[in-house]
């Protein structure tokens, strides 16, 4: 099989709840993608084998950012709170969005590995049935570029509900009881920047994989269901 002319990549998306509820805390979030995007200029050859994706949601999902080179990227445009917690709006998206970029990165010339989506969120989700979504979008036999969702929860998230999003019981994480909430954020965002750049680092090897980073002052969700 011939390689690919242009590399590796791994997609990877950011899903951010941007409801009414992270209103005191959406700068947290803000500023800890900004020091992601800081990090990774710093990594310039770990950051050369992603892009990167940031999509706010709450009744429906913004693109905020999409498939960007963060070795190129401007500041990111900031995260803004409104309306509920839609998960079937984020897994419906997913559905369509993933395929068609990596049908876009493929046309590219690069080969694309398994996306990796880092899902935040700090409640409930409305009352929808958003499993069925679910199931399709992480379907590898439905979905082209099923991805791993690595799941996690915050303040009022249900750790049953974070597990049942994330794709491996090992990728759903909730904040320990009592974690100050902006701390549990930059955490996250912390552990987030080193899954990026030791992904991307892995994709320059002989066996890539996707690391996953437990963020500090989480617990596996599966734990404490």
């Amino acid at each position: 099989m011939m390689e690919s002319n242009r590399g590796h990549l791994l997609p990877i998306y950011v899903l951010a709840d941007e409801s009414g509820s992270m209103t005191a805390h959406i700068d947290d979030l803000n500023d800890g993608l900004k020091s992601l995007h800081q990090a990774l200029l710093g990594e310039p050859m770990a950051a050369a084998k992603v892009r990167f994706s940031v999509l706010g949601f709450s009744d429906d999902v913004i693109e905020r950012v999409r498939l960007v080179d963060l070795r190129s990227a401007g500041e990111f445009p900031r995260l803004t709170t409104r309306g509920m917690t839609s998960y079937l709006a984020v897994f419906e998206d997913l559905i369509s969005r993933i395929p068609a970029d990596v049908n876009s990165l493929k046309a590219e010339g690069y080969q694309v590995h398994r996306p990796a989506v880092f899902f935040l969120s700090d409640g409930l989700p409305n009352k929808e049935d958003w499993k069925d979504a679910h199931r399709r979008l992480t379907d590898r036999g439905t979905t082209l570029g099923a991805p791993n969702i690595i799941a996690c929860g915050i303040v009022d998230a249900d750790a049953r509900t974070i597990n049942e999003v994330a794709t491996q019981p090992e990728f759903g994480f909730v904040a320990n009881k009592g974690v100050d909430v902006g701390a549990a954020i930059a955490k996250f965002c912390t552990a987030l920047t080193k899954s990026v750049i030791a992904s991307g680092r892995s994709l320059g090897s002989a066996s890539p994989q996707l690391v996953v980073d437990r963020p500090e002052g989480f617990t596996v969700a599966i734990d404490v269901i």
